[in-house]
């Protein structure tokens, strides 16, 4: 699959067992997440077009992994347990939080990652990115600096994958600030900061800042 990638793409597809994906987040081992993607397949559905994201899936959280999660990667502090499936296949855009966030890939899949330290004038510019290859089981945890969006598909059937944050991540936010500057005006729900790519429509009508600079790019496979 991953040779295939790199043969369909303009931009190097990278595996994430690869040393280049250290800066970003490391692969988590030793936990059972096979019941989490056994309910994604078979709970869950894959939209006919665009994504769906569900923050908190309390039969996700009810299953034991969440718990030996919650208490040893996350230190005791209460979490959310969702997913994310869908059909995407450009960048769109990042979003970061304050807090890492924890993906498993209940298919294969591919994520466009950045750093928070290549922001510029709240700004990234394409080009800077990196793009990875994560093969269905595979967990992942994406540090607090680790620019990140949607999944994108590898096949026609789209993707799953399961997303577990620090809990109220990605849910609206109760006050704003009332003259935002600087990072404050990539606030765009609790403990998501968001750079929009200006043609990701769904974003920009949440309001989100047109912060991607460059090509919305596609990925293929």
């Amino acid at each position: 699959m991953l040779e295939r990638l790199n043969q369909v793409n303009d931009v190097p597809v990278v595996s994430v067992f690869d040393d280049r994906f250290r800066t970003y987040g490391k692969v988590l081992t030793g936990f059972d997440f096979a019941p989490l993607c056994r309910y994604l397949e078979t709970e869950t559905p894959i939209p006919e077009t665009g994504n769906i994201y569900v923050a908190s899936d309390p039969a996700l959280e009810a299953i034991s992994v969440c718990k030996e999660i919650e208490t040893t990667v996350y230190g005791n502090m209460p979490i959310q347990v969702g997913y994310c499936n869908g059909r995407n296949t450009t960048y769109n855009g990042f979003e970061y939080h304050k807090g890492s966030e924890i993906n498993v890939a209940a298919t294969d899949l591919m994520l466009v990652l950045g750093h928070t330290w290549q922001i510029k004038d709240n700004c990234f510019s394409v080009g800077g990115e990196t793009v990875f290859f994560v093969p269905q089981g595979t967990a992942i945890e994406l540090y607090s600096t680790t620019l990140h969006l949607s999944p994108c598909r590898v096949t026609d059937a789209g993707f799953r994958a399961v997303v577990i944050l620090p809990r109220g991540t990605n849910t609206p936010l109760e006050t704003r600030p009332a003259d935002p500057t600087g990072e404050a005006r990539l606030l765009l729900q609790k403990n998501k900061w968001v750079l929009s790519h200006p043609d990701r429509e769904p974003l920009m009508k949440q309001g989100a800042f047109p912060g991607l600079i460059g090509e919305n790019k596609e990925l293929h496979y």
